[in-house]
């Protein structure tokens, strides 16, 4: 199959693999190299931007419709299936044919119905209380969507206790059952926490002071503390008063870090005062005596235009560089300081690690590894032995094949936090041929277990994850 790209795009991310699919396809997954394994039964998903409709105005990533791209595995077989999330906001323009909406380069029209951004649910995916569900990265409807088939069956509304947005990234303790969540907003009240419990029903929701509008995109968790982020990139303040949305960056301010007890409210906040920057994901955080550890990808200047290296090729979305550095930041609940070291200087992003052990202290996570490009490519996958040193080791994929965020999936059975797969698509950026890869997670810089080929293109996306067979058949209506 030959993908022709449009190089007078006026965005790369319409172009080469992230150019969009509009084709929904099922079927069976052919094996082209290894086996499947016995052991790896569930559902393996992964959320992102594919725009129904030619963009209208200036596009950014971060701007398309979502669409999941799922492989199911069953006793030795791989299905795979793709469907748009059904969004409110994709029904209105497929009833008027066009796209309705501007993206985020563009100013937001406040008048618009549904609001002046369009809610796609496009960027995380995330399985609980019997249901996935569906988040969009500045806060939206949560959408429920049916496994295996990918049917949206509509918004999770909690009873009608949410009256805010569900942002990218909920945390999950499937120790206790807990979903913790977050909502921001460039206008009073500008955070929102809560908490959802393990049947699905919205217990806590709480607004946290602050003094101006954050642009937050994750937090992290413990069994005592959820971890909330006041960065130095936000939403410029001087723009907003003209109505205006543009983000800046403020190095001079510090970024803090929040640390709320789960149940806890405002007043309970602990902020602790680190060193300026921006983060998009944490990957764990976790107890050691008087101190709690959160471990993520900092980005130490976030603007194309505030740095200028030639040695190194950085990816960029619009105007977003994206130079993240795995680092490690240490708060003292005693003596209320922070302390943090970069843990290695290898480019990476979008990393996971073994759910069942999400808030607890963890060996292993698993890191996409940037490609020397203008656009954001992952070139491999590098597994972090946080208890040998932080040891790198790394899974390289072929010459020109890039792959997507990878997910755990434990073996059937399994209980150790590395004892499992690596699940990922990858493809090919020649020739669009896409794959599924399974990389044994104990022994990651070996050949694939298993790679399988799709039969259409699966453009290049965002977040991922598993569900285990006996979820899948345990699934909750809406």
């Amino acid at each position: 199959m030959t993908v022709t790209t449009d190089r007078n795009t006026r965005s790369p991310y319409l172009a080469g693999n992230y150019r969009p699919t509009h084709t929904e396809l099922t079927c069976d997954l052919e094996v082209v190299a290894g086996s499947l394994p016995a052991d790896l039964n569930g559902v393996f998903a992964r959320n992102g931007a594919n725009p129904r409709f030619e963009p209208k105005g200036r596009y950014h990533w971060f701007d398309g419709d979502g669409m999941i791209h799922a492989v199911e595995f069953a006793n030795g077989t791989a299905t795979y299936r793709n469907r748009y999330v059904r969004t409110a906001a994709l029904a209105r323009e497929e009833d008027a044919g066009e796209c309705l909406w501007t993206g985020i380069l563009e100013q937001p029209d406040f008048a618009q119905p549904g609001g002046p951004y369009k809610d796609t649910a496009n960027t995380d995916l995330v399985f609980h209380a019997g249901q996935l569900l569906a988040v969009w990265w500045l806060g939206g409807e949560p959408h429920v969507v049916r496994l295996p088939d990918l049917e949206t069956l509509g918004v999770q509304n909690y009873e009608g206790k949410r009256t805010r947005g569900l942002s990218a990234h909920p945390k999950l303790d499937m120790h206790t059952g807990e979903l913790m969540w977050f909502d921001h907003k460039p206008f009073p009240p500008y955070l929102t926490y809560g908490v959802i419990s393990p049947d699905g029903e919205l217990v806590h929701q709480v607004d946290i002071d602050l003094p101006g509008p954050r642009l937050q995109h994750d937090l992290a968790i413990t069994p005592n503390w959820s971890i909330l982020l006041d960065m130095s990139m936000m939403f410029d303040p001087d723009a907003l008063a003209h109505g205006k949305v543009r983000l800046g960056w403020f190095p001079e301010k510090v970024t803090r870090f929040g640390l709320i007890p789960r149940f806890g409210g405002n007043d309970d906040v602990r902020w602790f005062d680190a060193e300026a920057m921006f983060m998009y994901h944490t990957v764990n955080a976790w107890e050691e005596g008087d101190e709690v550890v959160l471990v993520g990808c900092r980005i130490d200047e976030p603007f194309t235009e505030s740095v200028a290296d030639p040695s190194r090729i950085v990816p960029a979305i619009a105007s977003l560089r994206l130079a993240p550095l795995f680092h490690e930041w240490r708060f003292n609940l005693r003596t209320g300081r922070c302390t943090e070291r970069q843990l290695d200087d290898a480019l990476a992003e979008f990393p996971r690690m073994d759910n069942r052990a999400l808030g607890r202290k963890t060996r292993y996570s698993y890191h996409q590894r940037c490609a020397e490009a203008p656009t954001l490519l992952f070139d491999g996958v590098i597994k972090y032995d946080y208890d040998n040193g932080c040891r790198a080791e790394a899974h390289t994929y072929p010459s020109g094949w890039f792959g997507g965020e990878t997910v755990f999936a434990p073996r059937d059975g399994s209980t150790a936090e590395d004892d499992g797969y690596l699940v990922t698509f990858v493809a090919d950026e020649a020739t669009g041929t896409s794959e599924v890869f399974v990389l044994d997670a104990q022994r990651i810089a070996d050949e694939p277990v298993c790679r399988l080929r799709v039969a259409q293109r699966v453009p290049t996306g965002y977040h991922t994850w598993w569900v285990d067979a006996a979820s899948v058949g345990a699934q909750r209506p809406l």
